[in-house]
Parts: structure tokens; sequence; C-alpha cells
């Protein structure tokens, strides 16, 4: 599933073709996605110019002139910009086609993902009112994480994956967080300490960034809105290495479940 950083390059290559571009028309080939798509998309939207392109959460934001797209990518969606002619592929649900020949296209071989319209602040949409501070905004701390986890049994790593807690942090990166912290992720939130959650606030907040300077993480079927695969795969140290040796101490990496999700951790670095 694309997590924050995929998003966000996604969000990268798809704005500048979008930003100043008036839609002509909206096709829609299959409206059963997560949620249906609205039929106010295909009225309202055409004539309108978008003005920004934006992310919040996993959620971008396509902002034209009266309204907001919401589009989620869900586990397997992409956009790409393509020539309106271009052959259509299975799965290609959606056109957003531009006054300059180009079109956005949606494809989601597993219709989890979301094509959705709104006139309102698109903060207030149900999907996005209760969302967590943003990791790489001011108001994401470590002390902020510490307040939240006090009296909390579960888990720190589903902890932090929780979205009301903190957007963005999917299982790729948490694993990640939680080495470059050294927190066991099996621990329970509110154990850990006011310093811990610094550490782990610090380490989110770089681990994502990089993620992003480096095109996301491509695992299987990822790719950003020019086509091109994440490369942060590279620099995973714990995710998807099961047995391999850790970077730091040469341990094997140890994996099991957590929240119905692979979690790979070390246990000499993590505790």
């Amino acid at each position: 599933m694309p997590e924050l950083p995929e998003v966000e390059t996604v969000r990268c290559g798809i704005a500048p073709h979008l930003i100043g571009q008036t839609v002509v028309r909206v096709v829609i080939r299959q409206p059963r996605l997560r949620w249906p798509v609205p039929e106010d998309l295909a009225v309202q939207l055409p004539g309108q110019t978008f003005q920004r392109v934006e992310r919040r959460a996993k959620y971008l934001l396509l902002r034209a002139d009266a309204g907001t797209v919401i589009l989620h990518l869900g586990m397997t969606g992409r956009v790409r910009i393509l020539p309106v002619a271009a052959p259509l592929q299975k799965h290609d649900h959606a056109d957003l086609v531009l006054a300059n020949g180009q079109c956005l296209r949606f494809n989601d071989s597993r219709r989890f993902g979301a094509l959705l319209w709104t006139t309102e602040e698109p903060e207030r949409h149900p999907l996005l009112a209760t969302l967590g501070p943003e990791p790489l905004a001011e108001a994401f701390s470590g002390a902020d994480l510490h307040r939240r986890a006090q009296g909390r049994t579960l888990a720190v790593k589903p902890f932090i994956m929780d979205h009301h807690v903190v957007v963005g942090v999917g299982n790729i990166y948490a694993s990640e967080a939680l080495f470059a912290a050294g927190i066991h992720p099996l621990r329970p939130a509110g154990r850990v300490t006011r310093d811990e959650y610094e550490r782990l606030a610090t380490a989110i907040r770089e681990i994502l960034s990089e993620a992003i300077r480096q095109g996301g993480t491509t695992l299987r079927d990822f790719f950003g809105g020019t086509g091109e695969p994440g490369y942060f795969r590279q620099a995973l140290c714990v995710y998807d290495r099961r047995a391999q040796p850790c970077v730091a101490c040469g341990e094997p990496i140890q994996h099991c479940r957590v929240g119905q999700r692979a979690t790979y951790y070390c246990t000499h670095c993590q505790y």
C-alpha cells in the first residue's frame, strides 16, 4: 500500500501537470470504488481550473476553483499523466481530461482507492476531519506522542500507525523508525519514555523525509506520477529483511505479526 512518502512523491509528480489546467470532461468507467464515485464530480468539475495540488495524510487534494477532488490510492491505486488518446489498460477506471489534451488517469486493480468530490473545505470532510498531525509539521513532536500514549497498553508500533495519533506512518516506515530509535515494536506505548518518544519522532521525521527524497519505496506495484519506481527500498534496515543480519550488530532480523501486519526488528538493538 502506498504510504506517505509514496503519496507525496505522486503529488510532486502530478502537480506541475495539473496546476493552471482546466478540466474539460470527466470520464468514469468504473464508479464502484471503495466508496462510489459521486455523480457531482462529472457535473461540477468540468470548466474548473486546478489551483493547487496538496496532500493530507495519504489523501491527494486536487483543489479547483469551486471544489476539491479527494483522491486516495488505496492498496494498488496509480495515477498517471497521459495523452487523452493513450490506449486504455485493464483497471483504468477514470480520466480527468484537461484542456491541453492530457489527462489524469486513475488505475486501481483492487478498487480500494477513492475518487471523491467536495465543495466544502476538504479538512471538514468526514475522512479527514479526525486525522492526527502531519509527521513533517511543527505540531508533531515526541512530547505529543508521549502525552497521547499515557495509559495505553497497545504496542507502540500500531500506536504510531494510528492515523488519529499521527498520519502517514505506515507499516514500512513504522518498522524503520522504531529500529532507528532503538524501541522494540511490541513494547506497550504507555511504557515508552518521553526521551524515547523524542528519538522516535525525530526518526519518523528523518526517515519519511529521506524516503520522499528517494521517491518512496517500491516493493511490488508502486510507481510515482511519472512512472518511476521508488528507490528507498535500498535503504531499508529491517523491513522485509527477515533472518538477514542487522546492519548495526549483525544479529538476524526477527519477524512477527502485530495487528495482522508484518513486523521486523532486531532483538539486540531494540528493547
